[in-house]
């Protein structure tokens, strides 16, 4: 029996194989935001600018929400963003956001990395029956985050098929998760590229960013945590932007197992 628990931001417009969100300076993106990565101890600095360099004005809790995001800098749309080299997005600066609280009491700049969007909430997978979550984790990036939320729909999806019209690997699915060209050889694939076998009895424990290198020259890497068996294993996605597809959306063009990986 397969079992797998995720947590989605099904509150925010993220649904199987969504776009990165992105926060933008005419408001688009996520309706509100949580404080993420902080110590339960600690608080979040609100800067006079973006920047250490300005004067703290102000604190976020560690467990703030409900933050309104005005803009953010660098300004990163998707059309400036696809338009970089890799070379060009390495070397961008830290982003910051200008937030301010739900009650309007609050407002300064906070290091995006320190964001995340809210609204998040567990959910089951239909096949349920687990005391344990496996979590899409965030790191305050949109283009990070998304695209550790695009592999973690790519899991539940699988779970969740109930045709060959549902399966995410088939043909007319793939490539809202893989890259074009991989939609041929995706044929006959499925548990494998996902659990590193075809029989899976176990849970997906945990779906995050890499955390020593989350995204190098354009790439993404986002770990998945699992058990098969009673055997704790690791699939390594590395994903980036799609050109052959509109908008050049994150798409997974490698997945690794060990020494296994898929395409071979």
């Amino acid at each position: 029996m397969r079992r797998f628990i995720a947590k989605l931001a099904i509150c925010c417009g993220v649904a199987f194989a969504a776009p990165p969100t992105w926060a933008e300076i005419d408001g688009h993106g996520p309706d509100a935001w949580a404080v993420t990565g902080v110590a339960a101890d600690d608080v979040l600095n609100m800067r006079m600018g973006p920047g250490t360099q300005y004067m703290v004005i102000d604190h976020l809790a560690p467990d703030a929400r409900g933050l309104e995001q005005i803009t953010c800098v660098p300004l990163l749309i998707p059309s400036i963003y696809h338009r970089l080299t890799d070379e060009q997005r390495a070397n961008l600066p830290q982003r910051w956001c200008l937030m301010r609280t739900g009650d309007f009491s609050k407002a300064g700049w906070v290091a995006q990395r320190f964001l995340m969007e809210d609204g998040l909430e567990e959910i089951t997978g239909p096949a349920g029956g687990s005391d344990s979550v496996g979590v899409v984790q965030t790191i305050g990036d949109a283009l990070i985050d998304g695209a550790a939320h695009l592999v973690g729909d790519l899991y539940t999806a699988f779970e969740a098929q109930r045709s060959t019209a549902d399966n995410p690997f088939a043909p007319d699915n793939a490539s809202r998760y893989f890259f074009s060209d991989l939609v041929p050889s995706l044929r006959g694939h499925g548990a494998d590229v996902l659990y590193n076998g075809q029989d899976f009895q176990g849970e997906v424990t945990q779906i995050a960013p890499d955390p020593n290198q989350p995204m190098l020259r354009g790439m993404i890497t986002v770990n998945v945590d699992f058990t098969n068996f009673g055997l704790a294993q690791r699939a390594v996605f590395n994903l980036r932007a799609d050109i052959s597809q509109p908008d050049a959306p994150m798409r997974i063009f490698r997945v690794q197992h060990g020494e296994w990986s898929f395409p071979q």
